[in-house]
């Protein structure tokens, strides 16, 4: 992360940032610097009382890790975003137009607010290509209550309008003794107003930029400890001393679940059971005993697992089962979450082939190939 910084101070230049103020290289950075910093802080997790921190080297995987979809990096949760921010910034050089509009749809949180921009936006652009030769549609007054309130708010819209040509300009105003700053477009030729639509509806079609979850696939020897798993902070939705009340709620379930109560109270202790973990770590074991592991969030649902597995077998393509602790068969087409199934925070799932098909495979003189993918089976390691 540091180098990552140490790099970008030197190589980026940024955008103005609002009226009269214009952020340097080394004030861009210290902010950004600071920022990563706090959250970094806010998000390393505080050890319950009494307990002992974990050796990472025991722990089933490391963390939680992020893929940029811009650059391409592999980030923790408390880097995603600073890196993102960072990553859109850099784009300004190259396509000031594109990294407008990625500020729009990523740095507010928002959504509606961001619509309502949107759309006032494009009612700029709409005016204008309708009455090319309307000075009034091409000044927009920046204290006008409606751009105040509905677009100024939203980052990223005065470096979009920028980015359509509008300049910033101080005009007098009647009955004041001081000038105001407008934005004014100059006359556009019929080629930049199609210019013009374009970019809007490059606008109306943008999306928030949202790291990816990195699934670290791991292939692993066949291990008695398979079913062992000793999980970083970052996979549980709780504080330090939520962690540490766990062991005791699991033990009240337990004796719960012997007393006779309702479906409700049982379906309701089950749900706010599940509300505990962010992500899940999942091992399936294969029928040559190896094993694949993968991380997913808590509430993807059974057609992410079963992509995940398809994408790393030889032969993807055959039907197969997967079966969960207690010989629960799980439905590829079925719309339930990993959470609901009650495979959270780490599970270990058994691997089937369909045996109809091993069945013709093997009449026909098939040979089982390996069956994971040999990308995997380079790195494969053995659990500790």
């Amino acid at each position: 992360m540091k180098k990552f910084f140490e790099d970008l101070k030197k190589d980026v230049k940024f955008k103005t940032a609002g009226p009269g103020k214009k952020l340097t290289e080394d004030t861009r950075y210290v902010e950004l610097e600071a920022e990563a910093a706090s959250l970094a802080e806010k998000e390393k997790p505080a050890p319950a009382e009494g307990s002992q921190v974990k050796d990472p080297s025991s722990l089933s995987v490391s963390g939680v890790y992020f893929t940029c979809p811009l650059t391409g990096a592999t980030l923790t949760k408390s880097e995603r975003d600073v890196h993102i921010k960072e990553a859109i910034f850099m784009r300004f050089e190259e396509d000031a137009v594109e990294a407008s509009v990625m500020m729009i749809h990523t740095f507010n949180k928002d959504r509606d607010k961001v619509k309502t921009a949107v759309d006032i936006i494009s009612k700029y652009v709409d005016n204008i290509c309708k009455n090319p030769s309307e000075e009034k549609y091409r000044k927009i007054k920046l204290s006008n209550k409606v751009f105040q309130e509905k677009v100024r708010c939203v980052e990223g819209s005065r470096e979009f309008l920028e980015a359509l040509g509008f300049i910033s300009t101080m005009f007098p105003v009647e009955t004041q003794e001081e000038e105001e700053e407008f934005f004014v477009l100059p006359e556009q030729s019929p080629d930049d107003l199609e210019l013009m639509k374009e970019r809007r509806d490059r606008l109306q079609r943008g999306e928030p930029v949202r790291a990816q979850l990195d699934r670290q696939p791991q292939a692993l020897r066949p291990s008695p400890n398979a079913q062992r798993f000793e999980l970083p902070p970052e996979f549980y939705n709780l504080s330090a001393e939520e962690l540490k009340k766990e062991q005791q709620q699991r033990s009240d379930l337990v004796e719960k679940n012997s007393m006779l109560r309702t479906k409700v109270m049982r379906e309701k202790d089950e749900a706010r059971e599940r509300r505990k973990y962010n992500y899940t770590l999942i091992r399936i074991r294969l029928p040559d005993g190896n094993l694949l592991q993968g991380t997913f969030y808590a509430w993807d649902r059974l057609t992410v697992l079963y992509s995940f597995l398809r994408e790393s077998l030889v032969d993807g393509w055959q039907p197969f089962e997967l079966i969960a602790p207690g010989g629960q068969k799980l439905q590829e087409s079925g719309e339930l979450a990993l959470a609901e199934c009650n495979l959270v925070p780490a599970v270990l799932l058994s691997f089937a082939w369909d045996v109809a098909v091993q069945a013709d495979i093997a009449a026909a003189g098939g040979k089982s190939p390996a069956l994971l993918k040999p990308e995997l089976l380079e790195n494969i390691r053995t659990l500790s």
